[in-house]
C-alpha cells in the first residue's frame, strides 16, 4: 500500500485507476472520491439478508434486494453520467472490481438497441447466495445493472438470467434490454398478490368456520337422544328443506341400530311454521325406515295449527299408521306400556 507524506497519515492506493484513501486520524475510508466502509461479505452482510429474510419472508427480501439494487444502480450512473457512455462502459468493470464486487464483463452492449450483455463471477452476491445453501441467486446484481442502464440509456431496462454459476456455470450472465417492467410494478404486483393470499385464508378461515357452524347447527337442530332403553326422541325444529331432511334421515338410519330402538318419537313441539311437502316427505321417510329397522314412529307436540295444515296437505297419520300424542310424557309412556313397564 502506498502512503501519503501527509503528516495526518492519510493511507493511499491506486486501483483499476481507482483511487481508495483511508484516513487514520478520523477511522474514514474513501473509494473513488466517496465515503466508503468495509464489511465483511460471507458472514456479516451474509447474517444482514439472512436476517431481512427470517423476518420478511424469501419472496419480500427479493423484492427488497431487486428494488434495492436498481435504484443503487440509477445513482450510481449519476456519478458517472459526466463521461461519455461508451467511456464509461468500458470503465465500469475496473470501477466495480476495484470495490470487490466480482469480475465484472461487459460482453456486447448497443446504444442504438439499449441492449448490453453482462457477466458476473465470483461476485460477492454469489458467495453469500453459496454460503446461504440457494438453489437461485439472488436479485441485487441483476437489479443494479438494470437501474443503472435505465438511467444511462434514459429507457426502461429490465434483466433475464442466461446463465448462473449457482448451477455450476462458470459465471452469471444477464441480457438487458428494454421492458415495460419496473420494480413499482413488481412491488405492486407483490402487493396484490400479498392482498389475494391474505383474502384466500380469510375466506378459507370464513369456510371452514362456517362448515363448523353448520355441522354445529345440524348437530343441535336435529339431536337424536335416547331417552330410556329402546327408545328415542328426535325433535324436529324449524323448516326442512331437500338437503337437511336428507342429512337426517340418514342420520337417524345409522344411529337407530346402534341404540337398538323400538320406539323413534318425532317431537313436533319446535315446529312454529306450517308443515310443506319437505316435512310431510321426511316424516313418511322417518315411518318407512324406523318400520323397516324394526322400529314404530310416534309423533308428539302437533299443534292445532299444525293439525289443520298437516290435513290440507292430505296427510293421514292413522293410514300412515302412526300413533301420535299431544306430549312427549304420554308417548314415553305409551312406549314403556308396549313393552309392560312404567314409570315409579
Amino acid at each position: 500500500m502506498g502512503y501519503s507524506s501527509n503528516k495526518s497519515d492519510i493511507h493511499t492506493k491506486e486501483i483499476y485507476g481507482m483511487g481508495i484513501e483511508w484516513a487514520e486520524e478520523n477511522g474514514s475510508l474513501n473509494f473513488s472520491g466517496e465515503f466508503a466502509m468495509v464489511i465483511w461479505v460471507e458472514t456479516a452482510m451474509r447474517n444482514f439478508l439472512d436476517t431481512i429474510e427470517e423476518i420478511s419472508g424469501s419472496q419480500v427480501v427479493n423484492l427488497v434486494l431487486e428494488t434495492a439494487g436498481y435504484r443503487m444502480g440509477e445513482m450510481v450512473s449519476d456519478f458517472f453520467k459526466t463521461s461519455e457512455i461508451n467511456d464509461m462502459l468500458e470503465t465500469l468493470p475496473r470501477v466495480y472490481g476495484a470495490a470487490g464486487w466480482g469480475l465484472v464483463t461487459i460482453e456486447e452492449y448497443s446504444l442504438e438497441n439499449k441492449t448490453a450483455v453482462l457477466r458476473i463471477k465470483d461476485s460477492w452476491e454469489y458467495r453469500i447466495n453459496k454460503k446461504q445453501g440457494r438453489k437461485e441467486e439472488s436479485p441485487f446484481l441483476p437489479g443494479h445493472f438494470a437501474g443503472l442502464l435505465t438511467n444511462l440509456y434514459s429507457e426502461n431496462i429490465w434483466y433475464s438470467m442466461k446463465k448462473s454459476q449457482l448451477k455450476g456455470e462458470e459465471y452469471c450472465e444477464y441480457h438487458f434490454a428494454p421492458s415495460s417492467i419496473t420494480p413499482n410494478q413488481n412491488i405492486h404486483e407483490l402487493t396484490r398478490s400479498q392482498e389475494q393470499y391474505e383474502i384466500l385464508k380469510l375466506e378459507e378461515m370464513v369456510d371452514e368456520r362456517t362448515k363448523e357452524l353448520k355441522d354445529l347447527v345440524r348437530e343441535i337442530s336435529s339431536p337424536i337422544i335416547p331417552v330410556l332403553d329402546g327408545i328415542v326422541v328426535i325433535p324436529l325444529m324449524g323448516t326442512y328443506d331437500d338437503v337437511r331432511a336428507d342429512e337426517l334421515l340418514q342420520k337417524t338410519l345409522a344411529i337407530l341400530p346402534e341404540y337398538k330402538a323400538k320406539y323413534v318419537i318425532l317431537d313436533m313441539t319446535g315446529i312454529s311454521e306450517g308443515v310443506d311437502e319437505y316435512m310431510i316427505s321426511l316424516i313418511l321417510k322417518m315411518t318407512q325406515a324406523a318400520s323397516l329397522l324394526g322400529s314404530q314412529c310416534i309423533l308428539v307436540g302437533i299443534s292445532p295449527s299444525l293439525s289443520i295444515e298437516m290435513t290440507k296437505a292430505d296427510f293421514s297419520i292413522k293410514e300412515a299408521n302412526i300413533t301420535s300424542y299431544s306430549t312427549l310424557k304420554h308417548a314415553i309412556l305409551y312406549a314403556l306400556s308396549q313393552e309392560g313397564k312404567q314409570l315409579l
